[in-house]
């Protein structure tokens, strides 16, 4: 608990202010040196990892398989969005949620068949505490590229931390159980980079920039997603990915 009101104060307190005459809508990236050298050492990991086992994964493993991974993944997220919900006093949203988790969990075999959508069940929030923060008032802060996780803001990395301990199924599952909740993320992940290799590959190996494509994508898509949209055209490849990778300046 203590770790988790720390990882609050710190975002409500610690964001970047945007500067005065910061053009409006442009994503602020004071620490873009950084971000760069960053981003090459994701670009790095994903070129000698987790793109070829990506593709290996995605071309060994069945298209219905990965799918109920995905869902299974997913479905495992749900009892944080429904706290997130609460949060951001959005019940509809929490009883939404808590509804499709049950319907899911007992027809849907623990998730791995999405039973909830085929019953015409509203559509998942997939909310997380950086909405949270974001419904709370806390500015976005500066632009960050994460080790591993890629494309990023101050805000949107505190609530990354707290989202560690929001979900109420860490607590109710025992060890090693506890353990598939990371575990299918990744696995779902991993799949994600395989399904989606040509689109992800042509953004980060192929443009001219891929530092600044990243940044633009994940900024957009994110923006999209707090302003109460559903992804469409803007859905982010990089969404839970690495987000890293052709030329940059810090490229050894």
């Amino acid at each position: 608990m203590a770790g988790l009101l720390l990882a609050v104060g710190l975002a409500v307190s610690g964001c970047t202010p945007t500067p005065a005459g910061h053009p409006p809508g442009e994503v602020f990236d004071p620490y873009e040196d950084e971000n760069r050298r960053t981003h090459a050492f994701n670009r790095a990991l994903d070129r000698k990892l987790l793109r070829p086992a990506g593709k290996g994964a995605s071309g060994f493993i069945p298209d219905d398989v990965e799918n109920m991974i995905g869902r299974f993944a997913f479905h495992l997220s749900i009892p944080g969005a429904v706290v997130n919900n609460i949060l951001q006093g959005n019940m509809k949203g929490a009883t939404e949620d808590t509804y499709r988790f049950v319907v899911n969990t007992t027809i849907g075999l623990g998730g791995l068949f999405d039973t909830a959508t085929e019953l015409n069940m509203p559509q998942a929030t997939d909310a997380d505490f950086g909405q949270t923060l974001h419904v709370w008032g806390v500015r976005e802060g500066a632009y960050l590229e994460l080790p591993l996780l890629g494309p990023s803001t101050e805000r949107a990395a505190a609530g990354k931390v707290v989202d560690l301990f929001t979900n109420p199924l860490s607590y109710v599952l025992d060890e090693p159980a506890n353990y598939a909740i990371p575990a299918a993320s990744a696995a779902s992940g991993l799949s994600d980079r395989g399904r989606y290799a040509d689109t992800i590959d042509s953004i980060l190996y192929e443009s001219a920039d891929s530092y600044a494509q990243a940044r633009s994508l994940y900024s957009q898509n994110r923006r999209f997603k707090l302003g109460g949209g559903s992804g469409g055209a803007l859905e982010d490849p990089y969404d839970a990915q690495l987000g890293a990778l052709p030329e940059d300046p810090y490229d050894e």
